[in-house]
């Protein structure tokens, strides 16, 4: 009920509309709308209310809450369903247990708080509390499962467009799986699969974005790797404004992937946000480092480069460190 109240004040934002009204269109009493409304200016939204006019929306706040998103998403597929958290051990982790219990395609885990988050190759992840996105998704492609390495450059292509279109910042794509900002990290995609030989069970995929942090909620090993959109704008932004745009842009890039067995806009985007094209790069693999120039990425995602004795080599994964950014040594 709450979110229909939501719902309707949002909707109409520029004007009254009376605690009749809202109580004939959701179906309540009108005490139900009041009690709603209370509820709500408690939760941070600023409603006015004048006598015989009724209620209006003035003031939101940058809530990640599940009905706000819903409502702000309006997708039957990427973010048809939101749980939201306050503090959990990591979004990735309740998205694979939801996952495995049948949780839907484009179903959304985000959290205000990760205590336990982690990156690529079992790093941690700091998730300060309301500062940041720690958001990820379920998603059950029909792919094979050498494919599913697609869905990070998809994700990497929706999210710096997302990024750009709300702030305004430039931004840049590290291969396989960062955002840069200023030649600093500002978000990290982590994706894990569970699949057998041909078919893939389900693909979560989680984004880990610095917002609103300043310097010192990071820790000081890494503040020389790492910034926020916060740092680059000068200013707070809206997570709600990012999130969503994320999820409109996934959601356009992902299904012309599944379903029209596209993926050559997405590779374009990748391409042209790239920071690591064209640069010498570092890469680690198990036990091997292999420094190079990369000079292309295939459809598949995955990067080319031309080794030390000139000889053009396919990467499918591994650390990347590029020259000119901070974290090249």
């Amino acid at each position: 009920m709450k979110k229909d109240v939501l719902e309707a004040l949002k909707n109409n934002k520029d004007v009254f509309i009376s605690g009749e009204e809202l109580s004939k269109k959701i179906g309540v009493t009108r005490t139900a709308v009041w009690k709603n409304i209370k509820q709500l200016k408690e939760e941070g939204y600023e409603i006015e209310s004048v006598s015989r006019k009724g209620y209006r929306l003035t003031t939101e706040p940058d809530t990640l809450d599940a009905n706000v998103l819903e409502i702000e998403v309006a997708s039957k597929h990427i973010g048809n369903k939101i749980y939201h958290f306050e503090s959990i051990d990591s979004t990735n982790t309740i998205a694979k247990k939801l996952a495995t219990e049948g949780a839907i395609e484009g179903t959304i885990i985000i959290a205000e708080e990760q205590s336990g988050a982690r990156g690529r190759l079992g790093r941690n992840w700091v998730s300060p509390n309301g500062t940041g996105i720690w958001m990820s998704m379920i998603l059950r492609p029909n792919i094979e499962p050498m494919e599913a390495t697609k869905i990070t450059q998809i994700t990497a292509a929706a999210v710096a467009l997302a990024i750009k279109k709300v702030t305004g910042c430039d931004v840049g794509i590290k291969w396989p799986n960062d955002i840069i900002i200023n030649k600093k990290k500002v978000c990290g995609i982590l994706t894990e699969m569970s699949a057998e030989l041909n078919c893939v069970n389900y693909i979560i995929v989680g984004i880990g974005i610095n917002v609103n942090m300043n310097l010192l909620d990071f820790p000081e090993e890494i503040r020389p790797i790492a910034t926020s959109i916060k740092s680059c704008v000068g200013e707070s932004v809206s997570r709600k404004k990012i999130v969503t745009e994320i999820l409109h842009k996934f959601e356009e890039l992902y299904l012309d992937f599944v379903v029209h067995k596209n993926i050559e806009k997405s590779m374009n985007i990748c391409k042209k946000y790239s920071v690591t094209l064209g640069n010498q790069v570092k890469i680690k693999n198990r036990n091997k480092e292999i420094i190079a120039q990369a000079i292309d990425l295939t459809e598949d995602g995955q990067l080319l480069i031309k080794n030390e004795l000139g000889e053009i080599e396919k990467v499918l994964s591994g650390e990347v460190s590029v020259r000119g950014l901070t974290d090249y040594v």
